[in-house]
């Protein structure tokens, strides 16, 4: 899972990358993708410590999740802008939209990581 994580947090600041140097804002929010990419590159890198990884991880899913509750409001305009439609702001749009979609499947690769961990400790137990 730390390696998911630091995948992930280069794809948000490869994501960012490219929206900014496309556009031409001088706004600091355009840099937001990068600071969260920024954020699970570094749980992903403490998650490679063996005594860091669980607390680590449960970080970087809680970061994903806030991340997710941000990034949602790009969703709204995605429809009108998929379908050919102007929308304000397209570069922010499709950002915010890569955001919600990377995290959220992080999310999801994260509660399953953390469930076969349970299992597999519950296993160990059970076995003399």
């Amino acid at each position: 899972m730390p390696i998911i994580t630091c995948t992930l947090g280069l794809l948000l600041i490869v994501l960012d990358v490219m929206c900014g140097g496309i556009s031409d804002s001088p706004s600091v929010t355009v840099l937001v993708p990068a600071f969260i990419g920024a954020a699970f590159l570094v749980t992903g890198l403490i998650g490679l410590l063996p005594k860091a990884r669980k607390h680590a991880m449960h970080g970087a899913a809680a970061l994903a999740v806030l991340a997710i509750a941000g990034s949602a409001g790009g969703l709204a305009s995605l429809p009108a802008l998929l379908s050919g439609a102007e929308v304000k702001l397209p570069l922010a749009v499709i950002a915010r939209s890569l955001t919600f979609f990377l995290c959220l499947i992080f999310v999801v690769l994260a509660v399953r990581s953390f469930l076969a961990a349970r299992r597999a400790r519950q296993q160990a137990q059970a076995q003399p």
